[in-house]
């Protein structure tokens, strides 16, 4: 994901959120705080059509190699404009980061994102059934996570935010792992890997697909020697077994990222995905 997002920030330039609002047509929001824990504050950027809004949201995984790093807002303005030129309404999601925090802690945050969202959805101008989620490598698999292990949310829990689902809508997933169990322990250079093992089924999205998951498009290149393309060859196996709405588009000769042509054919399949399952007909 890392090289994805490098790729895609070649253009950016440093403004002010209010020179990007006049300069892109679209409206930013930093660090909306959605939880907290061990006195830290988790966060989100929100990137809004000044004009135009569809209803719709979609969630970015800011993650790579469950690392969740913060850049200023304006930089990710070139990352997001397609989605808010078509009126989608973004929302850049940063978990507890990797060395610090571990997978199955890591999917909790992210889950909470997307309760948060929806318990406000009216604040920011979405549709709580019409949110997607999308993300490369680390962040693909958290997307993955979020479209096969979802829940209703818990009507006895306390926080009220707990009470709310973390269902999403449809995923986009860009070379992401969909198995965790071999790796776990067993990758020094991803500390969000060192769990117990018997957790890594549960964090793994292929022991999860059922039938009701949402429509999920992979991307993913030939070439990635980091997460091989089997990982969503099976996953779509898994899919297709579920008769979840599904496809797995292969970028010839890509690896782990992909930029220039590969890049603009990647980016196009996921606006026209999130437009067919997201937008009102």
């Amino acid at each position: 994901m890392k090289s994805l997002i490098r790729v895609l920030l070649v253009a950016a330039v440093v403004l002010s959120v209010s020179q990007v609002r006049a300069a892109e047509g679209l409206d930013v929001v930093p660090d909306f705080v959605y939880g907290h824990k061990h006195g830290m504050a988790l966060t989100f950027d929100v990137f809004k059509p000044e004009k135009g809004a569809n209803g719709a949201g979609v969630l970015f995984m800011v993650s790579g190699g469950w690392y969740s790093h913060w850049r200023p807002p304006e930089q990710m303005v070139p990352l997001f404009k397609p989605l808010v030129d078509k009126g989608f309404t973004v929302f850049a999601v940063r978990h507890g980061s990797s060395p610090k925090y571990v997978i199955p802690e890591i999917i909790e945050d992210v889950r909470r994102s997307v309760r948060f969202i929806r318990l406000r959805a009216e604040k920011f101008g979405v549709d709580p059934e019409r949110l997607g989620v999308t993300g490369g490598s680390a962040g693909g698999h958290l997307s993955l996570m979020l479209g096969t292990a979802s829940d209703n949310g818990n009507p006895k829990a306390k926080d009220k935010v707990l009470r709310v689902s973390d269902r999403v809508a449809a995923v986009v997933a860009f070379f992401p792992p969909t198995d965790v169990r071999a790796w776990v322990n067993k990758t020094p250079q991803f500390p969000a890997l060192r769990f117990e093992a018997e957790k890594a089924a549960a964090c793994s999205p292929i022991i999860q697909v059922t039938p009701d998951d949402p429509p999920t498009l992979l991307v993913h290149g030939d070439k990635d020697k980091l997460v091989p393309l089997n990982h969503s060859e099976k996953i779509l196996a898994e899919f297709k077994k579920n008769k979840v709405p599904c496809e797995l588009l292969v970028i010839k000769g890509a690896g782990h990222g992909f930029g220039g042509e590969d890049g603009k054919r990647a980016g196009e399949a996921l606006l026209a995905w999130f437009e067919k399952y997201l937008l009102k007909k």
